[in-house]
């Protein structure tokens, strides 16, 4: 049986003993009722992996004795989804979620055009990554930068190849993304918001050198869109 995991916001390298923070020692006295001698895991989300003994069992300030560590590899394939925030904020933190769990490694929230929601309540958007991560017993947290301009992400697409997902007719995309060999270590896909990209917008990406693909036979919602693009590019 897997053991219980939880997340470090931070972690100096070779520290024996750590103090918890009071939401983590919460859930591990309170909740879980675990006691003194019992086993836990930890990572920073950072490719550290902690096994650990708790050694005092306090309710807000629960220590721990590292027993080992162990650094993870980052995923072999570089995943970035850059996608539109939706007006429905349940459905884009469900996206954040399945792809934490694919192993997306960068979630790009953008901002389109015909974008209607332009905020984000960041440390919110974090935890669901974080609780994602640990569900999949993960130790690596997929990067999340602010919200950005599709403009800004055009001029600099940090990543060996990169894609566009749309549905305008002309020019229809003919390439599947599901029959491309993706043999860079990196790459980028850009999902649109409800009503799409824009034809400029569309338009600006195929002058920059981004592929036009298509998801398949289906009309996808944006958030259906991006789990379907990042499974075929984690696993594919």
């Amino acid at each position: 049986m897997a053991l219980p995991f939880f997340y470090l916001t931070a972690y100096e390298p070779n520290t024996n003993e750590l103090t918890l923070d009071e939401d983590n020692s919460r859930h591990i006295v309170q909740v879980l009722r675990m006691q003194p001698g019992e086993r836990l895991q930890l990572t920073d989300g950072k490719g550290t992996l902690l096994t650990a003994v708790i050694v005092d069992d306090h309710k807000k300030k629960c220590r721990v004795r590292v027993e080992s560590s162990q650094k993870q590899p980052p995923p072999k394939k570089k995943v970035i989804v850059a996608i539109s925030l939706l007006k429905n904020t349940t459905r884009f933190e469900w996206f954040l979620e399945k792809a934490t769990e694919i192993g997306v490694g960068q979630i790009v929230p953008l901002l389109c055009e015909r974008t209607e929601k332009q905020h984000a309540r960041p440390d919110r958007l974090r935890n669901i990554l974080v609780s994602a991560m640990l569900q999949s017993q993960q130790a690596w947290l997929p990067e999340l930068p602010d919200p950005t301009p599709l403009t800004t992400l055009l001029s600099h697409p940090p990543c060996d190849e990169h894609y566009i997902a749309h549905c305008l007719e002309a020019p229809r995309p003919t390439t599947s993304l599901a029959t491309l060999e993706h043999t860079p270590s990196s790459r980028l896909i850009l999902i649109g918001p409800e009503g799409d990209f824009s034809p400029d917008e569309i338009k600006s990406a195929l002058n920059k050198g981004f592929v036009p693909v298509t998801l398949g036979d289906n009309r996808l919602r944006t958030e259906t869109a991006g789990v379907v693009a990042a499974t075929l590019l984690c696993i594919g």
